[in-house]
């Protein structure tokens, strides 16, 4: 529905197609007499959706959006059957995807066919519905209304899958026709886990609600309320998962034995042998029989597996999913750093997970600050001087948070006086490059961390790329000029030295640029691809993309090439002396992927493995009790199956998630979380 429905509005539509995609002119213009739904957010409107019924009784919808300069431009014609169920779709248009063209069609001899710049097929319509896999996201109205209708037996749906629709408690609302009741509602089906919906008083489709909100126009300032509301709902849910996963049982003390254990500190494994866990801490580690066994332990048989410090995910923007967060334990993370989160989510989190309400890794979170602007960052704290800048740094102090995240619309005079702040206060600075500056200025006047590979690159850009660095040029320079960068030049060597004698840290988030620069859309993305045959089918749909829209007469090879090129300089930052630490700006589920393009780049299996244990927990201040195992520390530790020192990739496989020293099964977790098995 929509690709992933309004949760995913941040990555939301289609992908790159064979034809040159329709443009913006070619597009159809809504009429003066349209239904109109603004898309916002806190840090402003990013957009509209417009549906309207045309002379011959189709139904048609045209978006216009723009998220941080990643632009959408589509519309869509919907065709209804007797029976009110789309029997064809047109959707034409682009997104930062590409081509967003879709057809859907069912025949007189009732077989639908469809096509997508990522898949097509045909199979029976019988009593199914299509799921688009991408277009404007007002129109997956009339498939919230259809599960309406369906009641507990939900709706079969094509390609593939099943969706269901529970209604919840209902709510007043204001605007401009006076108080009106809706009503939440959660999808299942259409993502790992129920999604939020609002409808009327007769439970027709009124809006999504989030960090960016769908809402009629006129009730689009309802939207933090509506999502304050629809984020307690599910607090409750995960809540009663929590408690049963954070029981007393699974509290008792563990050994495992006969393992093979990362040493995070000195970037070795230690074989055969034994860790005793007790009281939420590492109690012991030593050769086998060496440790003696509090009575009741659990033991656990440690042969053919590894024993390694929890993952962190060092660009994971914690708030709005509460299952994500229980995902990420499914999948090994114990530890985050959220680059972006807004103040009440963060302290939310905290609250609920020191309670024991919530079963999350353990982390710090920072609080994006950029300028007013209509290319400010969703969720952002907008500030309009170095004064507001300073002030807002003030916020995230007081509010208890770790660090302030500086965004690529920020004036560049003002990052000096409020990084000053920042550290003044103790805050860690770290963000995307302002557009204007190169990353050593925006280290020069502040950051101890710069989050994006592409923002690195920037040093090599042209200075109009660098100008436009709030736009998608961010990523178009890099793909376009990346190729041909020499990595060896002297002022590159000099770049490198500089940010090692800074001790500035490097956050690249290879997995964000891997699939948008290197995919064709005939397979699903590298960081993906292990987890095809246990998540849900429109999850995995929707992993598929084309890749980003060629431009300047390059090609996808010029692409890949400049992505190998960003693969390359990661392994100069790190042969420099330049701390890395691995972050995904996903689910969560790259994080594996990143590591192994580390890998790739040249770090050992173990720095690789660093970057993701005992780096970050150094960055946030956290070593002293997590990302090593060692005696005295917190036990947020993983048991994976396989030998991780010969194949990375066995840390998709985990067997055991200590978090806190709570013992937790990791199919237990993955199937909470949405996650049908383990992956490959």
């Amino acid at each position: 529905m929509r690709r992933i429905l309004f949760a995913s509005l941040l990555a939301a539509t289609a992908s790159i197609a064979n034809a040159e995609p329709a443009t913006k002119e070619q597009l159809m213009t809504p009429p003066v007499s349209a239904r109109h739904y603004p898309i916002t957010s806190t840090a402003g409107k990013h957009g509209d959706i417009w549906s309207w019924t045309l002379a011959d009784g189709r139904v048609a919808y045209r978006m216009s959006m723009s998220l941080r300069g990643w632009i959408t431009e589509t519309d869509e014609v919907m065709t209804l059957g007797p029976d009110g169920r789309p029997t064809a779709i047109a959707i034409r248009g682009f997104t930062d995807q590409g081509d967003a063209t879709e057809d859907f069609t069912v025949g007189p001899d009732g077989t639908a066919h469809w096509k997508t710049v990522i898949d097509e097929g045909a199979a029976p319509f019988g009593a199914k519905r299509y799921n688009t896999y991408g277009g404007p996201l007002l129109a997956s109205e009339s498939d919230v209304e259809a599960l309406v209708a369906a009641g507990d037996k939900g709706v079969d749906l094509l390609p593939t899958g099943h969706g269901s629709i529970s209604i919840g408690q209902t709510v007043e609302i204001a605007g401009p026709q006076g108080s009106r009741t809706v009503k939440l509602a959660f999808l299942r089906g259409y993502g790992f886990s129920p999604s939020p919906v609002w409808l009327d008083d007769s439970n027709h489709f009124f809006g999504y609600a989030g960090i960016v909100s769908l809402l009629p126009e006129g009730y689009d300032a309802n939207g933090p309320k509506l999502k304050e509301i629809q984020d307690k709902a599910t607090a409750d849910m995960v809540r009663d998962v929590a408690h049963r996963f954070l029981s007393p049982a699974n509290h008792t003390p563990t050994l495992v034995d006969h393992v093979l254990v990362f040493d995070s500190v000195a970037g070795r494994y230690l074989p055969d042998r034994s860790v005793l866990i007790a009281d939420g801490k590492v109690v012991a580690l030593g050769a086998v029989e060496s440790i003696k066994i509090p009575a009741g332990t659990t033991v656990i048989d440690g042969h053919g597996k590894t024993l390694l410090p929890g993952l962190w995910d060092s660009h994971q923007h914690v708030g709005g999913d509460d299952w994500n967060l229980l995902q990420n334990v499914a999948t090994g993370m114990t530890n985050y750093r959220s680059p972006g989160s807004m103040i009440e989510e963060a302290l939310s989190i905290y609250k609920r997970r020191a309670a024991g309400d919530l079963v999350a890794p353990d982390g710090k979170i920072s609080v994006i600050i950029d300028r007013k602007d209509p290319l400010a960052a969703q969720g952002a704290l907008t500030v309009t001087s170095a004064a507001e800048a300073i002030a807002a740094v003030d916020k995230i102090k007081a509010a208890g948070l770790w660090g302030a995240k500086f965004y690529t619309s920020m004036t560049p005079a003002w990052i000096a006086p409020a990084a000053a702040e920042a550290h003044k206060l103790g805050l860690h600075v770290h963000g995307h490059v302002p557009a204007g500056m190169r990353p050593l200025d925006a280290v020069r006047a502040g950051y101890d961390e710069v989050t994006h590979i592409n923002f690195i690159m920037m040093q090599a850009m042209p200075q109009d790329v660098v100008d436009k660095a709030n736009t998608a040029a961010r990523l178009e320079g890099p793909a376009k000029y990346g190729k041909d960068v020499d990595l060896n030049s002297p002022a590159m060597k000099a770049f490198y030295a500089e940010l090692a004698k800074r001790h500035t840290i490097i956050d690249p988030t290879l997995t964000v640029w891997e699939p948008l620069m290197t995919s064709d859309g005939s397979a699903i993305s590298p960081e993906y691809a292990a987890f095809a045959e246990v998540a849900p089918p429109s999850v995995v749909r929707g992993w598929k993309i084309g890749g980003y829209p060629l431009f300047d007469g390059l090609t996808r090879d010029d692409f890949r090439k400049s992505f190998a090129k960003m693969v390359e300089l990661v392994g100069r930052l790190n042969k420099a002396g330049v701390p890395i630490v691995a972050g995904t700006d996903g689910y969560g589920l790259e994080l594996v992927r990143e590591i192994e393009l580390y890998q790739q780049a040249g770090l050992s299996n173990a720095q690789a493995l660093q970057t993701a244990t005992i780096i970050p927990a150094r960055m946030t201040g956290m070593a002293n009790r997590t990302g090593s195992i060692e005696p005295g520390k917190t036990a947020d530790i993983i048991l994976v199956d396989g030998d991780v020192s010969k194949d990375l990739a066995n840390l998709r496989h985990v067997d055991t998630v200590f978090l806190d020293g709570y013992r937790l099964k990791g199919d237990e977790l993955r199937q909470a979380s949405g996650l049908s098995g383990m992956p490959k």
